[in-house]
């Protein structure tokens, strides 16, 4: 796949999944907060993990772009192995979520939440597409950044970038699935 194209296509997503979140600022903080069991997560858990992924994630990223500056633009992504592997099992299947377990720094259930965690995804998804469009002038290939689970293990940056984006689509799903129609 075309570097650009992939790009695109995940800035896309990015762009349509804001909005979604940002529907749900319309909402009760009651309703946002309510969860369906006691094992479940609300509305807003959904999206504070994903802020707690954030908050690793993006300075990563930005800081691996910085430093690659030079690095000539992709001409074509090809995905690695194990990013494509990460990335395939975030990736919302036929409108499916394969249900998976957190890791307990990044599971916000019990959490305090109001709108600010609404806000600060908001925030963190204008940082993302900001991250997107700089990447459009590096290699997708060459630069790699760190995951949550090891400093040791290094993903593609587009690997890290689908993973991250595929990630943020199955828990708005979850999130707005929280919400009665």
């Amino acid at each position: 796949m075309k570097a650009n194209q992939l790009l695109d296509e995940l800035s896309s997503l990015s762009v349509e999944l804001s909005k979604k979140v940002a529907k749900l600022q319309l909402l009760p903080i009651e309703q946002l907060n309510k969860r369906s069991t006691n094992d479940s997560w609300s509305a807003l858990e959904c999206i504070e993990h994903l802020n707690l992924y954030y908050a690793f994630y993006l300075p990563e990223i930005s800081k691996r772009i910085s430093e690659n500056k030079a690095i000539n633009a992709t001409i074509a992504f090809r995905s690695g192995w194990l990013g494509n592997y990460f990335a395939n099992a975030m990736k919302v299947k036929e409108g499916k979520i394969k249900k998976m377990k957190t890791f307990q720094d990044k599971n916000p259930i019990g959490s305090k939440l109001g709108y600010n965690t609404i806000e600060q995804f908001l925030t963190y998804q204008i940082e993302l597409i900001e991250l997107l469009n700089q990447a459009r002038t590096i290699n997708l290939n060459k630069v790699r950044t760190s995951i949550t689970i090891s400093k040791l293990i290094k993903l593609k940056l587009g690997d890290t970038f689908r993973f991250l984006i595929y990630h943020n689509e199955r828990h708005i799903i979850q999130a707005l699935n929280t919400i009665p129609k």
